[in-house]
C-alpha cells in the first residue's frame, strides 16, 4: 500500500492510498512500465503508466509520458459527457513533474484483439464501425494515433476502446518512423512526408483484415486474396493505397459503415468557446491598423549622429573618448585603462571589445560604466524585461540568452558575439550553466544603492545585410518598477519590452491551485501592477504607444495540457518567420487570456501599437525539491525574442516590420495546417 497525490483531469488535486500488482514494460519498445492497481478511497480499479527514475532521466522519455497525457486529457474534454468518451481510455489522474511521474487510468475495458485470432462475423461490422469511430473522433482533434496494432486496439464483445495514445502526432508534422509493420504505413515506417490521419486508415485496415482472415497482410500493398473477402474489401476500398493522399478518410470510411455517424459527430463535440475572444483579437488588430500614426516623440532616442549614443541608465548622449577608459582588475574592480600606447591594431581591438567607459554625461547621476562596443557599433537596442517578481523572467531571459549562443537566431539571418567577452563568460558560467544543469536560479536582486538598473547580458547583432547593432537585456524585479523613481526614468529610453505574464497570477484555472498553493500566490484579476507602473510612465504622442512588444505567457509548462497552450508549446521550432504564425499565435493567447483572466491582463497589448503575444516555458517543467528533475529544458524562449528583432527591423519579413507588428491581411489570417487546429466539419480559425 502507497499513497499518490496527483492531479485530476478537472485540474484539482487528489491523495489516496493505492495497492499495485507487479509492473511490466508496456511495450518492448518504450520506457513507460505498466501496473495495475486498486484506489482503496473509492475501491476503483486502476492502471499506472509510470516512468522509473532512471528512465525519467532521459527528456524523450518525459515527452512521450507528456504527450500521452495531453492526449488523454483532451479527450476527456471533449468526449467526457458523450457516448464516445468508453472508444477511448478513461484518465483519472496525473502527476508528470517528479522523480518518477505516471498517468493513471480507469481500468482497461476488454482485450486486445491480438488474442482473438479471428473475429466473428457479426462481431466484425460492429468491430470496424467502432474503430473508425475513434478515427474520426481523433481527426476532429486534428490528432493521428500512430501505432494502432492488435495489441492497442480492445474488444469486450460488444465495443472496441483504442489504447496506444503515446504514439499520437498532430496532423500536418514531419512523419517519424514508429510502429510495426504491417500495421504502420509505408510512409510513416520511413519517416517520410507530413502526419496524415489517413495514416491511421492504413493501420486500421491492417487490423481488420487480420482479425477478419487470422493472418497480417503485407507491409506496402492490399492483401492478395482481399478480393475473396466481399464485405472486407467494399470496407477498405483503397485503404491499403501505399501513399496517404490516395487513401479514404476515416470520415468516409465510417459513412460506408455508418452513414451519418460522421455528422452526428460534429454536432456532438463541443463549440469551441474561445471564438469570440480570438475574434476580439482581429477587432483589435483592425482598430490599431485604422488608428493615425503617431507624431515624434521630443527628446533623443538610440543614435544622435556624430558617433553619441543614448546611455541607456542617466539618458543623456555619449561618443567614445579615450580618455575615461577602465577596465576590471583580478578583484572584478574598474581601473583606468591607457590604450594611447598600444600601436598593434589587432591588439587594440581586442583590448577595446573588453574595455569600459565611463559615462559622465550627468554629474548628478551615479556611477555607470558603459562597454566600449555598445558605443563603436550604431544605434543600441535595450530590451526590458517587465513583470512582478517571481514571474519567471530571470529563468526566460536566461534560457533566450542561451539559445542564442547555441545558434538560434540562424534560421533569421542574424550572428551574434558578445560586447564582453568576460561579462558574457561570467553569465554563462553563473546563469547558463546551472540552470541547464537544473538548478533553480535566484529571484532578479533589488536595485542597489544607486537606484538605476543594469545590464544583465549584452550582444552584438549582425543582420543579413551585415549591419551590427548592441542589444543591451535589462531585467528588472518588479517591486522596483513599482516602487523606485530611477528605474521609471530608465524606461524612457528603453526600445523594447517583454512584458511577463504569471499564470498562476493570471488564470483562475483549477489546475494552478497547486502551483499558487506552493508558492503562496493568489490570482490577481486587477493585473500585474508592475505592467500599469511601466505603461503609465511610458512616452505617449498619439492613441497607441510606439514601443515594440512582446507579451508572453511564461511558465507555459504549468499549461501544457491546456488548449491552445499545448497546440504552440508542442509546435516545431520555425524554419522562418511567418507572420501569420505569429498572429494565429498572438490570437491564441491573447483569447486565453480574455477568456480566463480579463481585460486589465491585456493591458500591454491594448496600450501598445505594436504588440505579439507568444507562450513559452525557460524549464519544460517544474521544479522538484529545489531542482528540475530532467534538467530545465527551454520551449520557445526565442520566439519573443524574435518578434522584437522583426519590429526593429533586425529581422526582414514580408511586408515589413510594420505589417509584421500590426498585421495588414484580413481579420481571417492565414495559418498552416501544422498549427490549425480542427474541429469535425469546421475550422476552428
Amino acid at each position: 500500500m502507497t499513497t499518490l497525490a496527483f492531479t485530476t483531469p478537472s485540474g484539482r488535486r487528489r491523495t489516496a492510498p493505492v495497492r499495485f500488482g507487479r509492473d511490466t514494460r508496456r511495450d518492448p519498445l518504450l520506457p513507460q512500465r505498466i501496473r495495475n492497481g486498486m484506489l482503496d478511497d473509492e475501491r476503483q480499479q486502476c492502471v499506472q503508466v509510470r516512468l522509473t527514475t532512471a528512465d525519467a532521466a532521459n527528456p524523450a522519455a518525459r515527452a512521450l509520458l507528456d504527450a500521452e497525457a495531453s492526449t488523454a486529457l483532451q479527450l476527456h474534454r471533449v468526449l467526457d459527457d458523450t457516448e464516445y468518451a468508453a472508444l477511448f481510455p478513461r484518465i483519472i489522474g496525473y502527476e508528470l513533474d517528479t522523480a518518477e511521474p505516471f498517468l493513471l487510468y480507469a481500468a482497461p475495458r476488454g482485450t486486445a484483439a491480438v488474442r482473438t485470432h479471428v473475429l466473428s462475423a457479426t462481431d466484425q461490422p460492429v468491430f470496424a464501425r467502432d474503430l473508425m469511430l475513434a478515427l474520426c473522433l481523433l481527426d476532429g482533434q486534428g490528432l493521428v494515433l500512430r501505432g494502432i496494432s492488435p495489441a492497442t486496439v480492445l474488444w469486450d464483445g460488444t465495443s472496441v476502446q483504442l489504447w496506444g495514445l503515446e504514439g499520437v502526432a498532430r496532423a500536418g508534422r514531419p512523419r517519424s518512423a514508429w510502429g510495426r509493420a504491417p500495421y504502420c504505413p509505408p510512409e510513416q515506417r520511413r519517416g517520410e512526408g507530413l502526419v496524415d490521419s489517413r495514416d491511421m486508415v492504413w493501420s486500421a485496415a491492417q487490423v481488420l483484415y487480420q482479425l477478419a482472415t487470422g493472418r497480417a497482410g503485407p507491409n506496402d500493398r492490399a492483401p492478395a486474396d482481399l478480393a475473396g473477402h466481399r464485405v472486407l474489401a467494399e470496407t477498405l476500398r483503397g485503404a491499403f493505397a501505399p501513399l496517404a493522399a490516395d487513401r479514404p478518410t476515416p470520415a468516409r470510411l465510417l459513412d460506408l459503415l455508418a452513414p451519418g455517424a460522421a455528422r452526428r459527430i460534429a454536432l456532438t463535440v463541443p463549440a469551441d468557446e474561445a471564438r469570440p475572444h480570438r475574434e476580439a483579437f482581429t477587432q483589435a488588430l483592425r482598430l490599431k491598423r485604422q488608428a493615425p500614426p503617431a507624431g515624434p516623440l521630443d527628446g533623443p532616442a538610440g543614435e544622435r549622429g556624430n558617433g553619441e549614443v543614448l546611455c541607456p541608465y542617466c539618458l543623456e548622449t555619449i561618443q567614445l573618448d579615450l580618455t575615461s577608459l577602465y577596465d576590471t582588475d583580478a578583484k572584478m574592480q574598474y581601473q583606468p585603462l591607457d590604450v594611447t600606447g598600444i600601436s598593434n591594431a589587432l591588439r587594440l581591438q581586442d583590448v577595446m571589445r573588453g574595455a569600459v567607459q565611463k559615462c559622465t554625461a550627468d554629474p548628478d547621476f551615479p556611477e555607470h560604466f558603459i562597454p566600449v562596443p555598445y558605443l563603436t557599433h550604431g544605434r543600441p537596442l535595450t530590451v526590458a524585461m517587465v513583470g512582478q517578481s517571481s514571474t519567471g523572467k530571470s529563468h526566460l531571459l536566461t534560457q533566450m540568452i542561451a539559445e542564442i549562443t547555441d545558434g538560434g537566431l540562424e534560421p533569421y539571418g542574424l550572428k551574434w558575439q558578445s560586447v564582453n567577452p568576460e561579462q558574457h563568460a561570467r553569465f554563462v558560467r553563473e546563469r547558463v550553466q546551472p540552470l541547464r544543469n537544473g538548478k533553480v536560479l535566484d529571484h532578479t536582486g533589488a536595485l542597489g544603492l544607486d537606484g538605476f538598473a543594469r545590464f544583465v547580458e549584452s550582444l552584438l547583432i549582425t543582420d543579413a545585410r551585415g549591419q551590427v547593432r548592441p542589444v543591451a537585456f535589462f531585467d528588472l524585479g518588479g517591486e522596483d518598477l513599482v516602487r523606485t523613481d530611477a528605474a521609471l526614468r530608465f524606461l524612457l529610453g528603453v526600445d523594447a519590452m517583454v512584458f511577463v505574464v504569471d499564470p498562476a497570477l493570471a488564470l483562475p484555472l483549477p489546475q494552478l491551485d497547486h502551483a499558487r498553493k506552493r508558492w503562496g500566490l493568489e490570482v490577481n484579476r486587477d493585473g500585474d501592477l508592475a505592467f500599469g507602473t511601466v505603461l503609465d510612465r511610458l512616452p505617449k504622442n498619439g492613441p497607441y504607444l510606439e514601443v515594440a512588444a512582446a507579451m508572453v505567457l511564461a511558465k507555459a509548462d504549468l499549461l501544457r495540457f491546456q488548449p491552445p497552450v499545448d497546440r504552440w508549446l508542442n509546435a516545431a521550432p520555425p524554419a522562418a518567420l511567418d507572420p501569420a504564425v505569429v498572429r494565429a499565435e498572438s490570437r491564441d493567447v491573447y483569447g486565453l487570456l480574455r477568456r480566463h483572466s480579463g481585460q486589465a491582463w491585456l493591458r500591454p497589448f491594448d496600450a501598445i501599437r505594436r504588440c505579439t503575444l507568444h507562450v513559452a516555458s525557460a524549464t519544460g517543467g517544474q521544479e522538484d525539491q529545489g531542482r528540475y528533475p530532467a534538467g530545465a529544458r527551454p520551449r520557445r524562449v526565442l520566439e519573443p525574442l524574435v518578434s522584437l528583432l522583426a519590429m526593429q527591423g533586425l529581422i526582414e519579413v514580408p511586408g515589413g516590420a510594420e505589417a509584421f507588428a500590426v498585421g495588414t491581411a484580413p481579420a481571417r489570417d492565414a495559418v498552416p495546417p501544422s498549427q490549425a487546429r480542427r474541429s469535425v466539419g469546421e475550422d476552428a480559425f
